[in-house]
C-alpha cells in the first residue's frame, strides 16, 4: 500500500499539505534567557501540542501513544543541542575578549607602576640634593639650621628688649617712683599690650623684693631698724616701690575687670578672653571668675526668687500626705529653678568656652554656685514646708526632688556643656555627681532618713490598726462570767473605749500634728475628722476581723518606702535598712494583727470546746484570712525584702530566721485553733447524741406507725444539721489539705463516737428500722465531705453495722458466715447482738455461741 493509499485521498489544492508528524517546536536563545522561563511550563508546552495531536488523530477514548511525545521531545532535543552550539561559541568569543582586556589592563598596570617607580626615583634624587654631604651651599640640612639660628636670634632679641624694657621700668620706679612706661603700655589699646604689662609688673615686683627689701619690711613685719623711715618710704626717697608697684597691679586688675565686664555686655568674647589671660596670672583667675559669677544675672534675679513661699494648694499638699493616693510630683517652685538651672547652665557653658582660656574651671565655679547656693536654698523652703505637713510629704517631696534634680544632671551630661556637641568630660561629669551627691548628704547622714521611713509606716500602721486594737482591747477587758458582763456593761466599756481613744491620741501626738497629717492619720483610722482634740469611736464586728485589704495596704506602704529607700540611699547601708522594715512589718502586720486575731479565734475556740449550746464556729473565718495575709508578708519578705539583703550574709540570715519564727509561731495557733475546733465539734457531737431518746430505737407498739413515717429520729437530723454548718464553714474558711485533715479528723471521731452510740440502745424489729435509717443518712452525709477512698471505705462498716439490728438470725448468720462484717471483727458483735429485744431466742443464741 502506497503512502496516498494509506493516508487516504488527495487534499485539495488550496489546502496545505500536513505531515504525518506534527510539526517541531520553534525556540530560540531568547525564550531561555527570559526573566518568566519556567522548565515546567515549557516542557508541559511540548506535551500538550502532542496529546492535543493524538487526541484529534485517534479519539477521546484510543489507547496511549507515546511516538508523538517521543518525536516531539527527540526534535526538541535537537534544538538545544544547536542552541548549546551557539551558546558555546558565543561564550567563547566573550572569554577571548576577557582576556583581551585583562591583558591590555596588565599592561596599563605595569606603565604605571615604572612611572610611579620613576616619580619616586626624582624625588629620591631631590631630596639627595638638598643634603649639604655633597658639599652644596644651600643643602637641606643648612637651610633648617640657618632657620633655626635665626628663631634663637629673635628669640634672643626679644628677651634683650624685655629685658632693656624692664630695666628702664625699674630704673624709672626706683628713681622717680613712676610707672608710667608701663601705664602707656597698659594704655595702648591691645590685648597684648595688658597682658605685657601685667608680666612687667610682676617681674617688677620680685626685683623690688631682691633690690629694695627695705620697701618689703613692713609687710613682712620687720623693725623700722632696717632702715625704714616712719613714714614708711625707703632710704632718702619719699616714695616705696612695692607700693607703688602694687597700686599700678591693683589699678591693672580693676581695670582689667571692667574691660571684662563692659565685653560680657557687649558679648565680645575675644576681648573677654584676652582679659581673662591677664587676670590668670596676677592670682590664678579667681578674681574674674568671681566676677563673672557673682554679677551674673542669673543670681542676681533668683536671689529673692528661691526663697518665695512654697506654692501649691492645700489639696496637693493632702495628695502629697495621702499614702494611698498617686505623687503629685515636685513642687512648682523647684520645678521651675531646675528647668531655669538648664537652660542657663547649657547657655553659659557656651560663653564660657569661648571666653576664658580655662573655661572647665570657671564652669565648674558656675555650676557649684548654681548648686550650693540657688537649687540647695529652694530644696531647704521646700523640704521644711513639706516636713510642717507631714512625714510622708517629707519623704516623697525629697524623693521627688532627687530625681528631678538626678535628671538635671542627666541632661547637662549628655548635652555636653563645653564640650558640647561632644559628650562632657570626666572631671565635669564628676563635678555634676559631686554636687548632686553633696546637696542630698544631710539628709541621708547616719540613720535620719530610715527612722523617717520607719515613723511613717508605724504612724500609719498604727492608725489603719486603731480600730482593731481598740476592738480587742475591748474584747479582752470583757468579763468571761454572764453575772459579771451584766455588771460591767455600759458605762465601764464606754470608759474603756475613751481610755483607748485618749491613749491614740497621746501615743501619734496628733495634738501636735499639723492639721494635714492629723487629718490623714484619722482618716486612715476611719474615725471621724472633727477639731475635737479626742475623736469619736464607733466600733462594729467587722473591726475586730481581718481583712485583706488592709494587709495589702501595709505592704504597698511598705513597698513604696523600700523603692524610695533604693532610688534615695541604696548602697551599703541598704541590708541595715531593709532588715529595720522587716521587723517593723513582722511586728506590726503579723504579731499585732494576725497573731491578735488568732488569739480571739483560739479563745472562741475554747468556748466552743465546752459550749452548753449550739457552738459558734464563725472564728474559723478568721483563720483563711490568716493564712491567706501570712502568705502574702511571707512573698513580699522572700520576693522584695531578702534579696536586697544579699550582700550582707549575717544580716540575710538574721532575717530568714526571724520570717521563720513568725511564720511557725502563726503556724501553731492555726494548729492549735483547729485541733480546738475538732474536739469542740466531737464534744458537741457527742453531747447530741446522748439526747437520743432510748424509745428511739424501741418503739412502744402504739407508735410504731409513727416511728415508721420519720425519716431519721430527731437526734439524727440535730447531729446531720450541726456538722453540716461545721462542714460549710470549714469549707469556706480551709482548702486543700488543710481542709482534708480536718475534715477527716473530726470524721474519724465521729465514727467512733457512732460505733460507740450503738452500743448504749435496745432495739427491737421496728427501732432496728429507724436505727439503719439513721445510720444510712450519717454514711451519706459523711461520704458527701470528699474525704480519700481508704475512709469512703471505712464507712461501710458502718452500713453493715445497720443489718446487725434487721436482719433475722439465720440471715445475719449466713452473712456473717461470708465475712461481711470481717473489717469490725466478730469478736467486736457480741455488744451489738446484746441490743437486740431477741437476744434470747434460740437463733440469737446460737449465733452468739458462735461468736
Amino acid at each position: 500500500m502506497d503512502l496516498q493509499q494509506y493516508l487516504g485521498q488527495n487534499p485539495p489544492a488550496d489546502q496545505p499539505t500536513r505531515s504525518i508528524f506534527p510539526k517541531g517546536p520553534a525556540f530560540n536563545l531568547e525564550d531561555f534567557s527570559n526573566r518568566d522561563f519556567i522548565a515546567k511550563d515549557f516542557i508541559e508546552s511540548l506535551t500538550e501540542s502532542a496529546q492535543s495531536s493524538n487526541r484529534r488523530s485517534n479519539g477521546a477514548n484510543a489507547p496511549f501513544d507515546p511516538k508523538p511525545l517521543i518525536r516531539t521531545f527527540e526534535q526538541a532535543s535537537r534544538r538545544l543541542d544547536e542552541l548549546s552550539g551557539e551558546l558555546e561559541h558565543r561564550e567563547n568569543e566573550l572569554s577571548a575578549a576577557v582576556r583581551r582586556a585583562e591583558a591590555q589592563h596588565a599592561s596599563n598596570t605595569e606603565t604605571l607602576g615604572r612611572k610611579l617607580n620613576q616619580t619616586i626615583e626624582s624625588f629620591q634624587k631631590l631630596d639627595t640634593s638638598l643634603k649639604s654631604d655633597r658639599g652644596e651651599r644651600w643643602g637641606g640640612n643648612v637651610a633648617v639650621e640657618t632657620g633655626r639660628r635665626l628663631e634663637e636670634l629673635d628669640r634672643q632679641r626679644t628677651k634683650a628688649l624685655d629685658a632693656h624694657f624692664l630695666i628702664e621700668c625699674w630704673d624709672e620706679v626706683s628713681n622717680r617712683g613712676e610707672v608710667t612706661l608701663l601705664e602707656n603700655l597698659r594704655r595702648s589699646g591691645t590685648g597684648e599690650g595688658k597682658i605685657r604689662s601685667a608680666n612687667t609688673a610682676r617681674q617688677l615686683l620680685r626685683i623690688s623684693q631682691r633690690l629694695d627689701p627695705n620697701s618689703h619690711a613692713q609687710a613682712n613685719g620687720v623693725s623700722q631698724a632696717n632702715g625704714e623711715t616712719p613714714n614708711g618710704t625707703t632710704g632718702g626717697r619719699n616714695f616705696n616701690t612695692r607700693e607703688v608697684i602694687e597700686k599700678f597691679i591693683e589699678t591693672l586688675e580693676n581695670d582689667m575687670l571692667k574691660l571684662f565686664d563692659d565685653f560680657y555686655r557687649r558679648q565680645n568674647f575675644e576681648e573677654m578672653k584676652n582679659c581673662a589671660i591677664v587676670l590668670q596670672d596676677f592670682n590664678g583667675g579667681a578674681s574674674v571668675q568671681a566676677a563673672f559669677v557673682n554679677q551674673h544675672q542669673f543670681f542676681i534675679d533668683r536671689s529673692n526668687l528661691v526663697t518665695d513661699e512654697v506654692g501649691g494648694d492645700q489639696e496637693t499638699w493632702m495628695r502629697l500626705s495621702d499614702p494611698d493616693a498617686e505623687l503629685p510630683g515636685v513642687e512648682p517652685g523647684l520645678q521651675s529653678l531646675i528647668d531655669e538651672v538648664k537652660v542657663v547652665v547649657q547657655e553659659e557653658s557656651a560663653i564660657i568656652k569661648r571666653a576664658f582660656p580655662y573655661p572647665e574651671q570657671v564652669l565648674g565655679k558656675f555650676v557649684q554656685r548654681v548648686f550650693q547656693q540657688s537649687i540647695q536654698q529652694r530644696l531647704e523652703v521646700v523640704l521644711e514646708k513639706a516636713e510642717s505637713e507631714s512625714t510622708l510629704a517629707y519623704l516623697r517631696s525629697l524623693q521627688a526632688a532627687r530625681s528631678y534634680i538626678s535628671i538635671l544632671v542627666d541632661d547637662l551630661k549628655a548635652h555636653g556643656l563645653t564640650e558640647h556637641p561632644e559628650s562632657v568630660t570626666s572631671q565635669t561629669s564628676q563635678l555634676l555627681d559631686q554636687q548632686l551627691d553633696e546637696l542630698f548628704t544631710p539628709y541621708f547622714g547616719g540613720s535620719a532618713y530610715i527612722d523617717k521611713e520607719k515613723h511613717n509606716l508605724q504612724e500609719l500602721y498604727k492608725s489603719l490598726l486603731f480600730k482593731f486594737e481598740l476592738f480587742h482591747s475591748r474584747r479582752q477587758k470583757e468579763p468571761k462570767t454572764y453575772l459579771a458582763s451584766l455588771r460591767n456593761r455600759g458605762q465601764e466599756l464606754l470608759a474603756s473605749a475613751r481610755e483607748a481613744t485618749d491613749a491614740y491620741v497621746k501615743s501619734l501626738d496628733l495634738e501636735k500634728m499639723s492639721p494635714t497629717q492629723k487629718r490623714i492619720l484619722l482618716s486612715v483610722a476611719g474615725l471621724n475628722n472633727t477639731d475635737k482634740a479626742q475623736p469619736d469611736v464607733e466600733l462594729s464586728e467587722a473591726d475586730g476581723r481581718l481583712n485583706v485589704v488592709f494587709a495589702k495596704r501595709m505592704l504597698k506602704w511598705l513597698a513604696e518606702g523600700v523603692r524610695r529607700g533604693l532610688e534615695l540611699g541604696g548602697g551599703s547601708e541598704t541590708p541595715k535598712d531593709v532588715a529595720a522594715l522587716l521587723n517593723l512589718i513582722l511586728k506590726n502586720l503579723l504579731e499585732l494583727y494576725v497573731e491578735v486575731a488568732l488569739d480571739a479565734a483560739a479563745d472562741a475556740a475554747s468556748s466552743a470546746e465546752y459550749a452548753k449550746r449550739d457552738p459558734d464556729l464563725s472564728y474559723l473565718a478568721s483563720l483563711r484570712t490568716a493564712v491567706h495575709i501570712t502568705h502574702l508578708v511571707q512573698s513580699c519578705i522572700n520576693t522584695l525584702l531578702i534579696p536586697l539583703a544579699s550582700t550582707s550574709l549575717t544580716t540575710r540570715r538574721e532575717m530568714e530566721k526571724n520570717t521563720r519564727t513568725a511564720v511557725a509561731r502563726i503556724e501553731d495557733q492555726i494548729n492549735t485553733i483547729e485541733q480546738q475546733t475538732i474536739d469542740g465539734v466531737l464534744n458537741w457531737t457527742s453531747r447530741l447524741l446522748s439526747n437520743q431518746n432510748r424509745t428511739d430505737f424501741r418503739p412502744r407498739a402504739e407508735t410504731e406507725n409513727i416511728s415508721l413515717e420519720q425519716a431519721q429520729t430527731p437526734t439524727c437530723d440535730s447531729v446531720c444539721r450541726f456538722l453540716g454548718v461545721f462542714h460549710d464553714t470549714a469549707s469556706q474558711s480551709f482548702d486543700g489539705a488543710n481542709l482534708s485533715v480536718l475534715l477527716t479528723e473530726v470524721a474519724v471521731g465521729f465514727r467512733a463516737q457512732l460505733l460507740q452510740h450503738f452500743t448504749k440502745y435496745q432495739v427491737n424489729r421496728i427501732g432496728g428500722v429507724m436505727l439503719a435509717r439513721d445510720m444510712s443518712r450519717y454514711v451519706q452525709m459523711l461520704r458527701s465531705w470528699g474525704l480519700d477512698e481508704t475512709f469512703k471505705a471505712s464507712l461501710e462498716v458502718l452500713t453493715e453495722l445497720a443489718s446487725i439490728f434487721v436482719l433475722l438470725p439465720d440471715a445475719l448468720k449466713e452473712r456473717l458466715r461470708g465475712q461481711v462484717l470481717g473489717n469490725l471483727g466478730k469478736e467486736n458483735l457480741r455488744p451489738y447482738l446484746l441490743k437486740r429485744d431477741d437476744y434470747m431466742e434460740v437463733g440469737m443464741q446460737s449465733l452468739l455461741h458462735s461468736l
